[in-house]
């Protein structure tokens, strides 16, 4: 094969292009992480931890993947040990053995003590969630079909949150992620979420929050959380199978510095304030956004 230089320069074109698209690549997703914490294609792994809660979930979890990990290959490692010792080629009269003492010793203490490391951090993470800590704020969550309704008791207000119809979606905005009223927190503070429900059971879940709980119809339920410092979007979504629609329910929780929250809060005291507080015997027609009352 005649190798000529016009070959070898379309090779380091081809070779740079490469290397430009992955630096792209690279910067778009570090510059995307920073500003919102969402789920991403193909991604293997958790969302990136906010807060407290979730940074030691993580580290449970990471830590209990390596423990499982080591247990699977040891327990892969003895089988194929004993496939290929005990196999019948070698041991034509096989062995009666019944039992043996020190391997049955070992097989329960073993276990016993990798249970007692794994329940330590655990302990430690669920102590950590009780909903009895102090808290900097309180929002009252409730689900509804299918829509989440918000309402902050200390400033009035309450107002519903839709999500975004692909037609109207902008530049920035994300498809089944982002929605009309976001819920607007200050950075850097520890949040009270009391849950509820209008009709069927839905879930507040927000990974990247650690935030996962029920909403149930006639129960509150409680959850807190740690919002982080920096200005961001925390994406999550209903996970608890609710109807038709139950795919249209996001969640965007925006954090803002204090100033420019201060700022939204003047704001949303005069744009929500024809909005009844704890009027949610409502049902939402996704595609038009229509509201029935109950009868």
């Amino acid at each position: 094969m005649k190798i000529t230089f016009h070959t070898v320069l379309k090779s380091w074109k081809n070779i740079l292009n490469y290397i430009f698209l992955a630096t792209g690549t690279t910067v778009f997703f570090l510059l995307n992480i920073a500003v919102a914490s969402e789920p991403k294609p193909w991604q293997m792994d958790l969302q990136e931890p906010a807060g407290i809660i979730a940074t030691k979930a993580t580290d449970l979890h990471n830590f209990l993947l390596v423990v499982i990990t080591l247990i699977s290959v040891f327990v892969l490692g003895l089988l194929v040990y004993v496939c290929i010792k005990f196999r019948e080629k070698p041991n034509v009269k096989p062995s009666k053995t019944s039992h043996n003492t020190l391997i049955e010793i070992i097989w329960t203490v073993v276990p016993v003590l990798i249970l007692v490391v794994i329940a330590v951090p655990s302990f430690k993470l669920l102590y950590l969630t009780e909903a009895d800590k102090p808290v900097d704020m309180v929002v009252k969550v409730s689900g509804a079909q299918w829509y989440w309704n918000y309402e902050y008791p200390d400033e009035e207000i309450s107002f519903d949150s839709y999500i975004i119809a692909e037609s109207d979606l902008k530049d920035n905005q994300k498809r089944m992620l982002d929605v009309d009223n976001p819920l607007v927190v200050p950075e850097g503070t520890r949040i009270k979420f009391l849950v509820t429900g209008n009709d069927v059971m839905h879930s507040f879940f927000v990974p990247s929050l650690a935030l996962q709980v029920y909403s149930i119809a006639g129960r509150i339920n409680e959850i807190w959380t740690e919002v982080p410092l920096g200005k961001k979007k925390y994406y999550g979504q209903c996970n608890q199978i609710c109807g038709v629609n139950h795919a249209y329910m996001p969640i965007v929780i925006q954090a803002l510095p204090k100033n420019e929250y201060e700022k939204w809060l003047k704001k949303a005291k005069v744009k929500f304030a024809n909005n009844p507080i704890n009027e949610n015997n409502k049902i939402a027609l996704l595609e038009k956004k229509e509201v029935k009352e109950i009868k």
